[in-house]
């Protein structure tokens, strides 16, 4: 049955290595510059954790604007400085620029991912220039656990380096959640 149910959400233009790794690659020169133009601000940038050839269609670009309109709603117009949503084959992607500091965004956005009903979808990395040098803040320097896999709760980018988890399962799990968010 999840298989009926998950093509609806994993149906899309297909992308490959190259164009992942040139939007990888564009993402970091879009970081670059936003903390160039605002070095003593912070940069939040987000991005979604699809499996799979296809990462965006209708129903994956409302879950992530879901999250973003969360986002948004933390931060009074005040504290945000710059900010760029772009709609790309490669998955959405969405860029804040904040008057905080990187541990304050960092912490938020933990709180985000493990509390919202569709934050095991959303990659959300807290950028900030440091002597000309784009730096992250990890889950880790915040004395907090890396982020756990949302199949088995181990380590997720170790999971994710060791491909423990077919993009099946992957999908089915992904399936499930946005399930759960229709019905609730």
């Amino acid at each position: 049955m999840w298989l009926e149910m998950s093509k609806q959400f994993f149906q899309g233009q297909e992308i490959d290595l190259l164009q992942m790794l040139a939007a990888r690659e564009k993402r970091a020169d879009n970081q670059y510059s936003f903390l160039e133009k605002h070095p003593s601000c912070v940069l939040l940038s987000a991005t979604m954790t699809i499996p799979g050839p296809i990462k965006t269609n209708e129903q994956l670009k409302n879950i992530f604007l879901t999250v973003v309109t969360k986002i948004d709603d933390l931060f009074p117009p005040k504290l945000q400085v710059a900010l760029k949503y772009c709609d790309l084959v490669t998955g959405p992607e969405y860029y804040l620029v904040l008057k905080t500091t990187p541990k304050d965004l960092k912490k938020q956005m933990i709180q985000l991912e493990e509390n919202h009903l569709f934050g095991r979808l959303v990659d959300l990395d807290v950028l900030y220039m440091d002597k000309n040098q784009l730096r992250t803040i990890s889950r880790t320097e915040l004395e907090q656990q890396p982020r756990g896999c949302f199949i088995c709760e181990n380590d997720a980018k170790i999971c994710g380096r060791q491909r423990r988890h077919s993009i099946e399962e992957m999908q089915e799990k992904i399936t499930q959640l946005i399930e759960k968010g229709r019905v609730t």
